[in-house]
């Protein structure tokens, strides 16, 4: 059971000294009660109250991280079964699968695509995030040769390594060093070496389970052993079976803090299908319902795109809107003669209106002031977007050193202000632009600047 603010104030010592960046103990607790920072953070807690603080204080599914300490992929930390209760934390890892049984081309392909498939939106860099390696042919020295192809041809992968055999793990793990990867494989035949392995490593380790019981029994032996840093695979082969295993173990964790099951799943729509477009389909479910980690069987910007927008819908948080930085943006090369337009920082007014202006070929500054997130009418009916803090960001912004004529164009639902921004901007022209985006590439080729 989640531990108060208060108790764990009880339980730290109250020196208040601002070590953890935090003014107060009071402070801090509350924080580390809220799930917002790590008791850790402490330097003067013990190690005895870490863990029991940690322990009753750790989300339903576990925190598992991947990678090297500064490159990180991250899956777990969730705490609730439905994104509108609170949110959800950590994105589905995208991956896709080398095995030992492809050819060079094959496998030189997918690293490829996965160093080249990357999109920018919203400020956000979307793009693969683990490449998983299969010793399909049992063959311990082609796995590790592939591992290091892997190691050698994407720097920033995240790694799940995945054999039958424990020491070809064990062979494979080492060759990754600081870059931690996920040991896959573990079974009731294997689990006491593989244990040993992953201890002696410090690597996490994958369930591979044959159903929901069967899961459970390895868990269970992997956490009675010490090991805590597990991803399970429930064995589901069928989108239908994977989903309702991933439902059934969210509801077990979330709702009933039944901890075989507080795990992240690993998922494989690349071996559910031969079909690219049916193997999107399944992967889409599973990262709405409730994967960690899927694994594609390729990667094609055709069908990795939808998965990338549907993942960062899921996983952005709702209560927060998403924004783009304070800036003056130039579109299609701008000279000391182009158009100025300013909007808010809202992201889908910035990406709708620097599309439209983009596909205008007109060459513009956009000028886009921090509204913290918000609308440009509800903005400025929150006096966020007012006459005078447009007039202070732009003297601050540096636009009048880039430019020869004195022109800005604001949003036609700011129209009203036209009178008030001329007042705070002596000797600029104010001119109204267009109420809709759309209408931004013919307004702005037959713009020109007031004499």
């Amino acid at each position: 059971m989640a531990l108060t603010g208060i108790q764990i104030l009880k339980m730290i010592p109250k020196k208040n000294c601002g070590e953890c960046g935090i003014p107060t103990c009071l402070a801090f607790a509350m924080k580390v009660a809220a799930g917002q920072t790590e008791i850790g953070e402490c330097p003067y807690v013990s190690d005895d109250v870490k863990n029991q603080i940690g322990e009753a204080s750790a989300p339903p599914i576990r925190t598992v991280k991947l990678g090297e300490a500064d490159k990180t992929f991250v899956m777990g930390g969730e705490t609730c079964l439905y994104r509108h209760e609170k949110r959800f934390e950590n994105p589905t890892g995208i991956g896709v699968l080398v095995t030992t049984s492809m050819g060079d081309a094959d496998v030189t392909g997918r690293i490829e695509r996965f160093n080249s498939l990357r999109y920018e939106r919203v400020g956000v860099e979307m793009k693969a995030d683990i490449i998983a390696v299969k010793d399909a042919d049992n063959d311990q020295a082609a796995f590790i040769a592939l591992v290091k192809r892997v190691l050698d041809g994407a720097a920033d992968a995240k790694l799940v390594l995945i054999s039958d055999t424990v020491a070809h793990l064990a062979a494979a793990a080492k060759e990754c060093g600081a870059r931690k990867p996920l040991l896959f494989g573990a079974t009731l035949d294997n689990v006491t070496d593989l244990t040993a392995v992953a201890k002696d490593v410090d690597c996490p380790v994958g369930v591979k389970g044959t159903n929901i019981d069967n899961t459970i029994e390895i868990t269970e032996k992997l956490m009675a052993s010490g090991l805590k840093d597990l991803v399970i695979d429930t064995g589901a082969r069928t989108m239908r079976a994977a989903l309702e295993d991933n439902i059934v173990a969210r509801k077990a964790a979330v709702n009933k803090k039944y901890k075989p099951l507080g795990f992240s799943t690993i998922t494989f729509p690349c071996e559910m299908t031969d079909d690219p477009l049916m193997e999107a389909m399944v992967a889409s479910v599973l990262i709405a319902k409730y994967a960690g980690i899927v694994i594609l069987s390729d990667l094609q910007g055709d069908i990795l795109f939808p998965l990338f927008l549907e993942r960062l819908n899921i996983f952005t948080d709702p209560q927060r809107p998403m924004v783009v930085q304070e800036d003056v943006y130039s579109i299609n090369g701008p000279g000391e003669n182009a158009p100025v337009l300013i909007t808010c920082n809202f992201s889908l007014t910035y990406f709708i209106v620097s599309g439209e202006i983009e596909g205008s070929k007109v060459p513009s500054w956009l000028l886009i002031k921090d509204t913290e997130g918000l609308s440009v009418l509800t903005a400025w009916a929150a006096g966020k977007f007012g006459a005078d803090m447009i007039s202070q960001f732009i003297k601050k912004s540096g636009i009048e050193d880039k430019i020869k004529h004195r022109d800005l164009i604001i949003p036609g639902y700011l129209a009203s202000m036209k009178g008030e921004l001329e007042e705070e901007l002596p000797g600029w022209t104010i001119t109204i632009g267009p109420r809709e985006a759309g209408h931004l590439p013919a307004f702005l080729k037959e713009w020109k600047p007031a004499a």
